[in-house]
């Protein structure tokens, strides 16, 4: 694909995404439009509902850098959230998300890293997931901290926030965590919706 590519109402979402993935990490052409990607990523969610699409908690694991979100805001007269125009993750930041297996009879269980890199600052969120098949759900809460300069640990200690202990965890129904629903799982990207509405995009760390 050339950088002149004209997207259009012919290219299928796949497709675009696929470019986008390629554009993101700097391997040729420019990337589209935020517009033109929320339509892609809508298009993709609609199609997965439509054809009923599940994808295995094992076609998740890996890393992934986050490359493109959206905001959502509340509408107060149509009682609900509408979606944000969305932006591309700036390259002096990094975020990736890694989802790792652990021990377990429960092929459903994992482990999720949330790390964010700026400058010579690393953060590192870590803690639970639990994944339902049926509805492409994925849980997490973070109950760990790690913040690094220069390569350095300077603090390494369980956190608070979370929503509930460990232990507890996976006797959460998902519904009441923080969660992501996956609409297309390929093994160059994932796409999903937040709880709070918004959309995310990820590529593959290569």
């Amino acid at each position: 694909m050339t950088a002149d590519l004209k997207f259009t109402a012919t290219f299928d979402f796949v497709t675009l995404l696929s470019y986008a993935a390629v554009a993101y990490r700097g391997q040729g052409g420019r990337c589209p439009s935020a517009e033109i990607l929320v339509n892609a990523l809508l298009k993709a969610e609609k199609s997965a509902k439509q054809q009923r699409l599940t994808y295995p908690f094992e076609s998740l694991l890996g890393k992934w850098q986050l490359s493109f979100v959206t905001g959502t805001n509340k509408v107060r007269k149509r009682g609900g959230i509408l979606l944000g125009k969305g932006f591309y993750v700036p390259k002096f930041i990094t975020v990736y998300v890694s989802f790792n297996p652990i021990l377990s009879e429960d092929s459903s269980r994992g482990e999720i890293v949330n790390q964010v890199e700026f400058g010579p600052v690393l953060l590192k969120l870590t803690g639970p997931v639990q994944y339902s098949t049926k509805k492409n759900l994925l849980a997490f809460d973070f109950n760990h901290m790690v913040i690094s300069l220069f390569g350095r640990v300077v603090y390494n200690r369980p956190i608070r926030f979370g929503k509930v202990k460990t232990e507890d965890f996976y006797n959460q129904p998902i519904a009441k965590l923080p969660f992501f629903g996956f609409f297309l799982v390929t093994k160059d990207f994932i796409a999903a919706r937040g709880r709070g509405g918004g959309l995310a995009f990820w590529i593959r760390e290569t």
